[in-house]
């Protein structure tokens, strides 16, 4: 017998998606399909739709026309959510005193898979390390998320985002608020993660450092889609500061440092 072979489906295509809140366009005609290990970096001026794309992606908001595949499948018959993390913006309203350890917080991640009042097995157990130690947060792993800094607090985000093993990671400007030090073993940390576990990584991100850096891909929205294509390639198109109705500098994270 023949072996069939298996077709590797992108993790989001986008057809024809527009979208609009009452009379207001929010989105026309998005049309991007990304590919299975790419690190693509959504940029765009404020208003632009990115985050109300993002939604559209996650199955939050349903799209007036067009259509989306997850992994191959129409979204309005996609079931296999644990293959997408999602890391939002660190939530400023974020409960500092919040009672809970960082094994704690990143064993969370697996109550979609294991259901919400099941104990963690060794297995789960592993799983929630290995999670920890693939951000560097392993010396941390007894102590308070409270107690941590807001990059730290980004990076256990990540791993409860991790430790279910999806196969597409999207953040939400994951940066705000982060310090700035942090910022470039941040960055440093997904292109690891890209890179070694294959994972195909979607940042929404206002960092055009960034683009130069650590992304493979870009896609600059602008109610209608831009530019989608190799970061080289945008970072030197002289249209930039059209799209984004005012000057833009690019400035590049790598400073010599590790």
């Amino acid at each position: 017998m023949s072996q069939k072979k298996t077709e590797v489906y992108a993790p989001i295509d986008i057809e024809s998606v527009s979208f609009r809140y009452g009379q207001q366009n929010v989105l026309e005609n998005i049309s991007m399909k990304i590919e299975k290990g790419s690190f693509l970096g959504l940029v765009g001026p404020n208003g632009s739709g990115k985050s109300t794309l993002i939604k559209i992606i996650l199955g939050l908001l349903k799209p007036q026309n067009g259509k989306v595949r997850l992994f191959g499948e129409r979204i309005e018959k996609f079931q296999q959510w644990d293959k997408i993390g999602f890391v939002s913006q660190k939530a400023n309203s974020f409960n500092s005193g919040f009672p809970a350890t960082v094994f704690e917080v990143v064993s969370m991640g697996l109550f979609g898979k294991i259901g919400l009042f099941r104990f963690l097995n060794k297995h789960h157990k592993r799983k929630v390390v290995e999670a920890i130690t693939s951000v560097g947060m392993e010396k941390y792993i007894h102590q308070n998320i409270g107690q941590l800094s807001g990059g730290q607090q980004q990076r256990v985000f990540i791993a409860r985002a991790l430790v279910s093993d999806p196969e597409l990671l999207i953040l939400d400007e994951p940066t705000v608020g982060v310090d700035v030090q942090s910022v470039q073993q941040f960055y440093t940390m997904l292109k690891k993660l890209n890179q070694e576990k294959d994972m195909t990584l979607l940042l929404i991100t206002h960092d055009m450092g960034a683009m130069t850096d650590y992304v493979t891909d870009v896609a600059c929205l602008n109610k209608t889609l831009h530019f989608h294509g190799n970061s080289n390639e945008f970072v030197s198109n002289p249209d930039l500061s059209s799209i984004y109705g005012h000057d833009v500098h690019m400035i590049t994270h790598n400073h010599g440092g590790h």
